[in-house]
């Protein structure tokens, strides 16, 4: 073999020499070099922007690789440089369960916002220097990465925070995303690791394209962030490999496993091993007059930075301190993103048109001139309530301002009063159901307006349409469209008469065959089975009542039966149950509708347990935090177990620790552990505890 010598498994190739592979143990030497030399030019030009080597000798390294590959196919790995592109399309994604979830961060739009979120958190956690980290809100798709043994295993969107789909075969046509970690130093790669961040389409990049897709007689995308969404979105990832799509990771997920103490290390460290951050405009802010500068920077930068960005992020830095500060419902109590001032354009209010959602509550919408704002075709905008229609005086015929931040519907922010001619008419409250002609009741601050008929036809597919989904009754099949013929053709007209569906019912709507007609069925026969108590709360559609509230109920009270006969002073004695909540709790099942269509519900057959009583409370008093990865149970899955036995699952190792558990790869929560003289079981010694207590 012509270039081989001792050092051949230590080298980085820079140069595409003629390799005299005669055997497989040759090749296997090469390829397994190669494919470490061209991951380091990648890193090199992706992550670094310093590429020591020319793109022509590049492209000789990587096709010797394809050569040699091609001659021992036996050799050929996922994870080579060589397979970014060449996966089959699908006909559709798979769904893909975060471990942990990707939650929204809490948006505001005022210096002021800020000013009172930092002086919460102070407060919150008693102290009054803290540090900040700074940086951009990226304008583009939230995805998560997940490595196993430093190759890359699952790319996954968002969705909805708990569940997205897996467009792994998507991802590995980035260029900016390496399928293998590099290994930097004397540290070693986790097994597990996972990393959150933003895919992205450079502006001139997204224009290019969009010339492109007009020269060839194809719609353009409306801005960047829609054409990197659908790029990464495409079921042939050939069409995505074509496309020009960038990252910039943000965080590093349970960082403080891996032994960092702040959000700065993590993101500091994770570009060693291959990964993209974008490290030039992060900073670190030590007082509030250091994260007005950098907001006020940032909005000069913007729109001179190659990527869209629509505000910026601040974190707590020290990731012990985001443990302790923890997470509401839907965002991290320790970060915070502030928006850059919304975009605004004046169009003329043509019309209202009013909607009647589930709970009956009737909302007005502005019919408008059609608009563009930020790319964004707008035709409708939200009024919120004729309390705001009234106070700022908005008639039909008035050029408005409108305003579009984000992904937010837009709004009407006020009238432009100076050119009204006269011909201008008001908007008054109706005085009955736009859908129904049932009366409507009016609260006496004017913001809500509601239908009274709890069989409205509009509330009833809103209601029914609530009621099949995921997070309910989890009713596959059932979407908008079918629905609608559901409720048009009256084959259902409360929930209770969904169970009365026969496959000949549905046989009778357009678009259904013998097949689709008994999957529906079977799946509403499904639902009927030992359905959480929580769940099934959440499906009645109780006025703010969400998928926490519901925990929170269920968690509280042995059965539904218990829940409907409670009183609002019961209710309100409950942490996280306030007025409000215990107000419309007690006024749903007051309804003497409401109530039959529990008790028809039940009597179709429907099987509701409560998960958080039937479980013996024998982990009650004790708290439990977890660290390394864990064989048997994910996150959600461990801290779920915890909670319905009694237990409390919580992120931070304190004094009021009772037991560690941990997986492998622990982090710096063993150290603390010890340090504390807390008790540390294996997660095979935590699953013989569990045993052991039921016996007890």
């Amino acid at each position: 073999m012509s270039n081989s010598n001792n050092d051949t498994d230590n080298k980085f190739f820079s140069s595409a020499d003629e390799f005299n592979v005669e055997t497989l143990e040759d090749a296997q030497k090469i390829i397994t070099q190669l494919r470490r030399s061209i991951r380091y030019h990648n890193y090199r030009y992706y992550i670094l922007d310093q590429p020591v080597i020319s793109d022509a000798e590049y492209d000789r390294l990587f096709n010797t690789l394809v050569e040699i590959e091609e001659k021992y196919p036996q050799l050929k790995s996922p994870d080579s440089p060589t397979q970014r592109i060449g996966a089959e399309p699908l006909d559709a994604f798979e769904k893909y369960e975060h471990e942990t979830p990707m939650l929204s961060l809490q948006a505001v739009y005022t210096l002021k916002d800020l000013k009172d979120f930092v002086t919460r958190v102070k407060e919150e956690l008693g102290k009054d220097n803290l540090d900040f980290i700074a940086e951009p809100k990226y304008d583009g798709l939230a995805v998560e990465l997940v490595y196993q043994n430093g190759s890359l295993h699952v790319g996954a969107t968002r969705g909805d925070g708990y569940i997205g789909e897996d467009i792994t075969s998507n991802i590995k046509t980035i260029s900016e995303i390496p399928l293998s970690l590099l290994k930097h130093g004397e540290q070693e790669i986790p097994a597990s690791l996972t990393v959150r961040g933003e895919i992205l389409m450079y502006k001139e990049e997204f224009n290019k394209l969009n010339q492109e897709r007009v020269n060839n007689g194809e719609k353009p995308f409306a801005n960047p962030r829609n054409a990197a969404a659908g790029t990464v979105r495409q079921l042939d990832p050939s069409i995505t490999a074509e496309r020009p799509l960038h990252i910039f990771l943000y965080e590093l997920v349970g960082a403080s496993d891996y032994g960092f103490e702040t959000q700065w290390e993590a993101l500091h460290e994770i570009v060693n091993w291959g990964l993209k951050v974008n490290l030039e405009k992060i900073a670190l802010c030590p007082d509030m007059d250091a994260l007005t500068n950098y907001y006020q920077k940032i909005g000069e930068e913007r729109e001179s930075l190659p990527y869209d960005i629509d505000g910026v992020v601040f974190k707590v830095n020290r990731l012990d301190l985001q443990q302790e500060l923890g997470m509401r419902t839907r965002d991290p109590r320790w970060a915070i993103a502030v928006k850059f001032p919304p975009k605004r354009k004046v169009t003329d209010l043509k019309d209202v048109k009013v909607q009647v959602g589930r709970t009956g509550k009737l909302t007005p919408v502005a019919i408008l001139e059609q608009v563009n704002i930020a790319g964004v075709e707008i035709t409708r905008a939200s009024l919120h309530n004729w309390s705001e229609i009234e106070k700022k005086d908005i008639r039909i015929g008035d050029k408005v301002l409108i305003e579009r931040a984000g992904d937010v519907i837009p709004y009407v922010v006020k009238p432009l009063t100076e050119y009204r001619e006269g011909n201008e008419s008001p908007i008054p409250i109706p005085e009955e159901c736009p859908v129904c002609h049932e009366e409507v009741t009016v609260s006496e601050d004017k913001k809500i307006v509601r239908c009274t008929n709890i069989n409205c036809p509009s509330r009833r597919r809103e209601r029914l349409l609530h009621f099949v989904s995921r997070k309910a009754m989890n009713i596959e099949g059932l979407g908008d469209k079918t629905v609608q013929k559901l409720i048009d053709k009256e084959l259902v007209t409360t929930l209770p008469s969904l169970y009365d569906l026969t496959k000949e019912d549905l046989l009778s709507l357009e678009g259904f065959a013998d097949k689709s007609a008994e999957n529906i069925i079977e799946e509403i026969e499904k639902s009927k089975t030992k359905h959480p108590l929580d769940r099934f709360l959440y499906s009645l559609g109780i006025p703010l009542i969400g998928e926490y509230s519901s925990r929170v109920l269920a968690q509280n009270y042995q059965s539904l039966e218990d829940l409907m006969d409670t009183s609002k002073e019961e209710l309100e004695e409950i942490r996280d149950i306030g007025p409000d909540i215990a107000e419309s709790v007690v006024s749903f099942f007051s309804n003497k509708e409401n109530r039959k269509n529990v008790k028809d519900l039940l009597e179709k057959g429907l099987k509701i347990y409560n998960p958080y009583q039937e479980t013996e409370r024998d982990l009650e008093g004790l708290t439990f935090v977890f660290t390394g990865t864990l064989e048997n149970y994910s996150r959600t899955e461990i801290k779920d177990l915890v909670e319905r036995r009694g237990g409390r699952a919580t992120s931070s190792v304190s004094s009021n620790t009772d037991f560690l558990i941990v997986g492998k790869s622990p982090g710096s929560k063993l150290e603390e552990a010890k340090a504390l003289d807390v008790q540390i079981l294996t997660e095979e010694e935590f699953i013989e505890f569990l045993e052991k207590k039921k016996k007890e």
